[in-house]
């Protein structure tokens, strides 16, 4: 068979049921062999918003996503969405393209080397230079891209090597399951566990999987004991729950950080320290905090996050273990935590019933949270409203809140969308950009078009880079660089052949988001935001005000 059969057999082999991405004439035969296979290409407007929905496509999944680009400037094109999913831990396979590479007509004509380019940004990268190890290179892919902790693969296969006739058959994944804590480990956390006056959970990214997600609940419901999520270990446990201190978006000085200070044991589950740490680290006799790392691997110890003692395996068997061996302790106590936690509630509820126009995010983020079910996906990007989203959207259920605090690039929302619910296609679904982001892959709502989906798209509109002129206001430095003209977003939807809607009124909001989540199509709506009191609220009150609370 020709080689680029073999290639395709071998994807369908792992299970690829999409392709996403943009072809170039270097994978001419690969598409012709796509053409007559099980898995369907999803053909973007841009590589970037093909990344963004195959990396998505492996977060929620599990199994990789994988995308396709040509050579040069498809493959550059690239890079942000792989370096998206090797620092989000989100399993993913990149095909690109290349120039014959036993003979060339062409010189050095759109010629870099794109596997050199990819080595600091996947677990895996290699070009196949011989048609008979296709189902090898394809395997390894596959295998590097899932095992913990999961991340990027790169193959690039040349038009040549695509052309090749070849006997080989595809390799069979072989499954194996992850290895569970030592039981030395166990019994020593357990001690230190007993030992505690006030322990708290915190739930990090890696925590963020059905099984896991189950222990955790259970484990929470027999102990009592409250806990903390990062950005993206929202919505692991439902943060309505009583005992849920709420989110450490903010670098320091919030709510959560009150409950960690009180703290003297940290079960620190699935942390990763891709995110902004939530918590710091201090070496000397004034922290007496014991900090226990509870994840599929080793901690990455720096000068803010070094843990006491380590459960390395499966995570969901760990919370298990812990949760079989430890029975509620008389001298627990979460008095002041759990204070904390209805200061935070007061102060959250104090904006959320706002009627000024253009809207607060507080007010937007209430809205949003009103009219989404309880299993509704929200895909975030990246901006100043994730942090009003992380502190005052309660998730829950595990995956219901995509965010990326790890790249934290700008650009994701819409495609992760997408992804999203084509992944789900029963769950209501919605996009939340600001105009900044949004017009960085804005043609990918012709692509959602195109694939008949359903779903929404919140543009929070304020004419600027919010998320940098709140960081310059901090600074005290002048407003500067950092405003621009937004098209008409309602014409422009419609040029697209979605729906556009322009927000008039704040109590418009909840109606409006509600009836195009209950129809087809892609409806996309422009809401006026108002950003003035973030440098205020942020930076001042919520500290002054988390300060203040007495442990008494």
């Amino acid at each position: 068979m020709k080689a680029s059969d073999l290639f395709v057999k071998a994807l369908e082999n792992e299970g690829v049921k999409y392709i996403f991405g943009i072809p170039g004439e270097e994978n001419l035969d690969l598409l012709e062999s796509l053409s007559k296979s099980s898995i369907e290409l999803i053909l973007t407007r841009h590589e970037q918003g093909a990344g963004f929905m195959a990396a998505t496509y492996g977060r929620l999944t599990g199994k990789p996503g994988v995308c396709l680009s040509t050579l040069g400037p498809g493959a550059t094109n690239l890079v942000t969405p792989v370096a998206y999913a090797q620092l989000g831990a989100m399993p993913m396979v990149v095909v690109t393209g290349q120039k014959p590479i036993k003979e060339r007509h062409q010189g050095q004509f759109q010629i870099i080397d794109v596997v050199d380019m990819m080595t600091p940004i996947t677990k895996y990268t290699q070009a196949i230079i011989s048609a008979s190890s296709i189902p090898a290179h394809i395997r390894e892919a596959f295998r590097r891209a899932e095992d913990e902790r999961p991340g990027a693969s790169h193959l690039e296969l040349s038009d040549d090597i695509s052309r090749e006739e070849v006997s080989s058959l595809p390799i069979e994944a072989s499954h194996s399951r992850r290895p569970i804590t030592e039981h030395k480990s166990v019994r020593h956390v357990l001690q230190l566990l007993r030992e505690a006056k006030h322990p708290v959970l915190l739930i990090g990214a890696a925590a963020n999987r059905k099984i896991t997600a189950k222990m955790l609940r259970a484990f929470v419901d027999k102990t009592g004991i409250p806990f903390i999520t990062t950005q993206m270990g929202k919505g692991v446990i439902n943060e309505d729950h009583p005992r849920w201190l709420g989110n450490a978006a903010v670098s320091d000085g919030d709510y959560p950080h009150r409950a960690i200070e009180k703290s003297d044991l940290i079960l620190n589950v699935g942390h990763d320290v891709v995110e902004k740490p939530p918590f710091m680290m201090k070496t000397g006799d004034n922290d007496n905090r014991k900090v226990i790392h509870i994840n599929f691997q080793g901690a990455q110890v720096d000068s803010v996050y070094f843990p006491h003692a380590s459960m390395i395996g499966d995570i969901g068997n760990s919370i298990w273990q812990l949760k079989e061996g430890i029975e509620p302790q008389s001298h627990w106590d979460f008095d002041f935590m759990l204070k904390v936690r209805d200061h935070m509630r007061d102060h959250t509820d104090e904006g959320a019933h706002d009627d000024s126009f253009p809207m607060l995010p507080q007010r937007l983020v209430e809205d949003v949270r009103e009219a989404m079910p309880d299993d509704g996906v929200i895909a975030l990007d990246n901006g100043i409203y994730k942090i009003w989203f992380a502190r005052n959207y309660p998730a829950r259920q595990p995956n219901t809140v995509l965010l990326d605090n790890a790249l934290a690039s700008m650009g994701a929302g819409l495609p992760s969308a997408m992804a999203a619910k084509l992944v789900n296609p029963e769950k209501k679904v919605m996009a939340i950009c600001g105009d900044g982001g949004f017009m960085m892959n804005s043609q990918e709502l012709e692509t959602a078009v195109r694939m008949g989906l359903d779903i929404v798209v919140v543009i929070l509109n304020d004419s600027g880079y919010g998320m940098i002129k709140w960081k310059q206001q901090h600074m005290k430095l002048s407003d500067y660089g950092l405003d621009f003209d937004n098209p008409d977003f309602v014409k422009y939807a419609e040029s697209y052949g979605a729906n556009g809607y322009r927000l008039d009124k704040t109590e418009n909001l909840i109606p409006l988001l509600k009836d195009c989540l209950n129809k087809p199509g892609v409806h996309l709506i422009d809401v006026p935001v108002d950003y003035s009191q973030n440098d205020r609220l942020l930076n001042e009150e919520i500290p002054e005000r988390s300060r203040a609370i007495k442990d008494i």
